[in-house]
């Protein structure tokens, strides 16, 4: 007996490709209500706050225990080859070229992403979203696009804070605790770090991971079966989607940055 039909293999295949179809037409639509969900400032801003504020605390506190481990165990690589000094350019660079963008979006795909999924997945669920198409409101317009482009602008500036109190601690672990002159830690991340190609480069993908990661939370929560069982599939979804996006991004973004 036959495990499978030629049938069900295409039958799979065609509903792939329907769900991808129907995934980039989305991604179309949010990107091109760029303009009206500009226009609606107070709403715009509200969900950036609701996005990015409440995941301040932990995007602070990892990116400051990173700056920590970066320090500690760069120091000891950096002794061996008389290299100490460039402490503070190596946590400089690690932290704006790749841990910066992809834990700010690892985390924030946890912390936001399933936060969104859910939220839409109610809505979905408790069939506010039929009611708005019933009185003539665009469910995509009026839900969707505020939050996607919340998450595109929350991005980059949660991963400048990441970025930032990842430098500091970095910098109470090997000036105040080791004991690395200040002077050579400033200055050798002054002098090493390029703006445009390394900073530049960081918020570039701090975007695309932005981008990324809303637009999966918000397509699984607005595709989510309208129960609690289908919301909670579609918040795990997300978290697992979304990372392995950020992951398979980063390694592109990089090849593609660095390599040239």
């Amino acid at each position: 007996m036959s495990w499978w039909r030629p049938s069900d293999v295409g039958y799979a295949v065609r509903t792939t490709l329907a769900n991808y179809g129907h995934a980039a037409r989305l991604l179309l639509r949010l990107l091109s209500l760029v303009g009206p969900t500009f226009a609606r400032g107070r709403l715009l801003r509200d969900q950036v706050h609701f996005l990015g504020n409440y995941s301040l605390a932990i995007i602070g506190v990892s990116g400051l225990f990173v700056g920590f481990v970066l320090a500690l165990q760069g120091y000891y690589i950096l002794q061996r080859y008389g290299s100490a000094e460039a402490l503070g350019l190596m946590v400089a660079l690690s932290l704006v070229r790749e841990l910066g963008p992809v834990v700010t979006a690892l985390l924030f795909a946890g912390r936001a992403g399933t936060s969104l999924t859910a939220e839409i997945g109610l809505m979905k669920a408790g069939e506010q979203l039929s009611a708005m198409e019933m009185m003539a409101v665009d469910p995509v317009q009026r839900i969707l696009a505020p939050r996607f482009w919340a998450g595109v602008i929350a991005m980059p500036l949660l991963a400048a804070v990441f970025n930032a109190v990842g430098i500091i601690g970095g910098w109470v672990v090997g000036v105040l605790m080791i004991g690395v002159d200040p002077g050579s830690f400033w200055s050798q991340m002054q002098g090493g770090v390029d703006v445009f190609k390394d900073v530049g480069n960081g918020v570039i993908k701090s975007v695309v991971f932005g981008i990324a990661v809303t637009f999966i939370a918000v397509l699984q929560g607005f595709e989510a079966h309208a129960t609690p069982e289908g919301v909670s599939r579609a918040t795990t979804r997300t978290v697992v989607m979304a990372s392995l996006a950020v992951l398979a991004l980063d390694f592109v973004l990089t090849a593609m940055m660095f390599s040239i």
